[in-house]
Formats: C-alpha cells, structure tokens, sequence
C-alpha cells in the first residue's frame, strides 16, 4: 500500500504492466485517495488499483477504485467482495452493458456484478485485454458510471499528473 502522492503513484506507473487507469480529468471536487499494486519485483505489476474520493452523485463522500489486472489475479474481486478471482457468473455479459467509459480513447461497456456486499456498486469490463473493475461505495456512487467517465492510463499521461489533487489515504485500499 502506498500513501497518495505524486511521487508514490510515479513508482507504480513505471512498474506495471497493465494499465493505471484514472479518471482524466477527475470528476469535480474528485481527489486522488491511493495507490495499491500486486506483482513481484521481476514482472511488475500484474495488477493496479487506483482510489479517489470526491463528492457523491446524490451527497455525501463517495469512493471509488478502478482496478486493471490480468485474468486470475484476483485484486479486483477483492475489493468487490466476491470469491474467486474474477467476476465469474456474477457478470451476465448475455445482457446489455449497464454503462460505458471510454478507456485509453476506446468505448468500453461496463456490466453491472451481481452477488457483491449491498454496500458498494461493482462494475466490470474489458480494456486492453485486462480486467476492468469499478467499485464504488456507498452504492448509490455507482451513479458515476453512467456520466461516461474517461479513464486514461497513466503510463501514458504526460506531465499533467504532477498536478494530481492528492487527499487522505483511502481506508477501502487497506480493507476491502
């Protein structure tokens, strides 16, 4: 777990190999709350999560983490509250997507992961190849999901990030 700061989110880009999405530009009011990444010193990150904060769509504090990984890692499960390491049957892609980011430049759909705690919204979805995972809390920050978020992956962004609006380490990343 790395407290969030520029410098700390600047480690993590250069060792994944997979994508450190971020809301770009964060949602008004949004901060960035933390940085999370498994992997081992010879093959890097082989998965991010990412957190921010900022006011819910329907009041209060809202949270939410992006999380990219490779098949079987697991992370994102983690922090959505399911068993196994991928969102297995609880994502029916036999529907439509609930809602869509655009990730990297490229429409992205999103499916809504059913048999997760009551008190978080979870998305997931493909981008790149790799997992994408939403999970929002409280669950009514799900809302976020449908205003089309733009992700863009950090180990592309420029040197706009050393203006990153940095906040308190989100306690989601310690305890999912």
């Amino acid at each position: 777990m790395i407290p969030p700061s520029v410098e700390a989110l600047s480690v993590v880009v250069h060792r994944a190999q997979v994508p450190v999405w971020m809301p770009w530009p964060l949602p008004v009011g949004w901060l960035f709350t933390g940085v999370a990444c498994a992997g081992d010193d010879r093959g890097g990150g082989r998965a991010t999560a990412v957190a921010c904060s900022g006011p819910a769509p329907l009041g209060g504090v809202g949270e939410l983490i992006l999380v990219a990984e490779e098949l079987g890692i697991g992370l994102g499960a983690r922090y959505a509250g399911i068993d196994g390491p991928d969102p297995g049957p609880g994502m029916n892609v036999g529907k439509p997507p609930a809602a869509k980011v655009l990730a990297a430049g490229r429409p992205t759909p999103m499916w809504h992961v059913s048999g997760t705690p009551e008190d978080r919204a979870v998305f997931a979805g493909e981008a790149c190849g790799l997992w994408l995972w939403a999970i929002a809390w409280p669950e009514q920050s799900g809302l976020l999901m449908y205003d089309e978020l733009v992700l863009t992956d950090l180990r592309d962004a420029g040197a706009e990030v050393e203006l990153l609006p940095c906040g308190a380490l989100s306690p989601r990343l310690l305890t999912p």
